[in-house]
């Protein structure tokens, strides 16, 4: 008993003409490359490191913009707006 292939059996198909399997690989694949150019972008350009005397000069600043007459009122009575409902406001 032979088994010969009958010439009406359909050859399967190799699996990289199924579309589904690069829906499959596909994902996982993108998702490889951009963990490396994420990677790449955090080696090329570090973060810059914070000065340890953040405070004292961030005090200094505005001692400087005290004695030149500038305050900050306006931009804190700003915040300050945004941050609250308004009151007097007819409904």
């Amino acid at each position: 008993m032979t088994h010969a292939s009958s010439p009406a059996s359909p050859r399967p198909e190799p699996w990289w003409k199924f579309g589904f399997v690069w829906l499959v690989v596909g994902g996982p694949a993108v998702v490889v490359v951009a963990s490396f150019v994420t990677l790449w972008l955090a080696l090329r350009t570090p973060d810059p490191v914070v000065d340890e005397n953040y405070y004292q000069k961030g005090i200094a600043i505005n001692k400087a913009l005290e004695e030149k007459g500038q305050n900050l009122a306006p931009a804190m009575r700003g915040r300050n707006h945004a941050a609250t409902p308004a009151q007097d406001v007819p409904r």
